[in-house]
């Protein structure tokens, strides 16, 4: 054989090699079918137990996956404990006292270890409480793409600027999506995983009380609603009301539905960076447009998930596979 055709062979099997590697190290949706057969019921079986507990902890799964994707990716970075040299992500005020389901993960991890041991990653498990959660609640159905591994590192101020505020407005929301590669339609899309799920009083009481230095009351909340929210929520500040818990959706708090939209069209958001949506001429098209057509929004909410479940995944020889989601190994 020739040196130039010795040199073409070489050539090509670094490129399938290559390529080889590039193919194993993307998701695929049933990635454990050989290595843990049961994984995926195994978790949805953690979720059901929880779901049939407390029908809530589903909105904090949901949440859960959301706040480890737009943090370092979708990592489990955000299952990690805070250790005495570092305050961890699940400690920032942004997530705590608020982030639940954090049981839930452990006890599918446990489940999982006795079982595949090493094999299962904490980001995996996640996403498929995520899944599950959605559908439980009545949510469209989706394929999770696994094979993502473990994050080793934890970092509460990583929420700062990572995080959606909910007091940000539509231009804020929009810049930040879209730093995590989504687009503004997404955005108002996932912003709809509010159907689901409670807040506490001081995430929200500054539109009832000081809101600005012209009003107290912000104008764009119904005025009916707020009094609502007033009967339950004391005045005080950042400290008042801090234990108290309201649905962000007080229709169907524990349903996947659309009326998160309809609330807002109704000046009934209970975030700012709820009713915002509607203070933007494109986004408010598409809470109309979600809000007229439920199943539209169900199929592009699961799809949403999917990509949002991409985002900046460790796999491969990365990360890790956690045997306890809360330390690194």
């Amino acid at each position: 054989m020739s040196l130039f055709r010795k040199c073409h062979v070489f050539s090509m099997l670094v490129v399938l090699l290559s390529l080889s590697s590039c193919l194993e190290a993307q998701l695929q949706v049933g990635y454990y079918m050989q290595s843990c057969p049961m994984a995926e019921f195994v978790i949805k079986d953690a979720v059901r137990q929880a779901f049939f507990q407390n029908r809530g902890v589903a909105a904090g799964l949901v949440r859960l996956h959301f706040h480890d994707c737009f943090v370092r990716g979708c990592d489990g970075s955000v299952l990690l404990d805070s250790t005495s040299d570092n305050t961890a992500e699940k400690d920032s005020p942004a997530n705590f006292p608020s982030l639940r389901g954090f049981e839930v993960i452990d006890n599918a991890k446990a489940r999982l270890e006795a079982m595949c041991p090493g094999v299962v990653s904490c980001a995996d498990i996640t996403a498929y409480a995520a899944r599950d959660s959605v559908e439980m609640t009545g949510g469209v159905g989706y394929d999770v793409e696994a094979g993502r591994r473990d994050g080793r590192v934890s970092i509460a101020t990583d929420t700062f600027t990572n995080l959606p505020s909910p007091a940000a407005d539509v231009n804020a929301l929009t810049n930040l999506f879209a730093s995590k590669g989504l687009t503004q339609d997404e955005m108002v899309i996932l912003s709809g995983a509010h159907t689901i799920g409670r807040a506490h009083c001081p995430t929200f009481s500054k539109r009832l009380y000081a809101f600005n230095t012209q009003t107290t009351q912000d104008p764009s909340i119904q005025p009916a609603y707020a009094a609502q929210l007033k009967q339950i929520c004391p005045a005080g500040g950042m400290t008042a009301g801090a234990n108290i818990v309201v649905p962000m959706d007080p229709f169907s708090p524990t349903v996947s539905d659309t009326s998160y939209y309809r609330n807002i069209l109704n000046n009934r958001g209970l975030f700012s960076s709820d009713q915002t949506l509607i203070s933007d001429p494109e986004t408010a098209s598409l809470v109309t447009q979600y809000a007229q057509f439920p199943y539209l929004w169900g199929r592009k909410f699961a799809d949403a998930m999917v990509k949002m479940g991409q985002m900046d995944v460790l796999t491969g020889d990365d990360g890790e596979i956690r045997s306890n989601c809360r330390v690194v190994n």
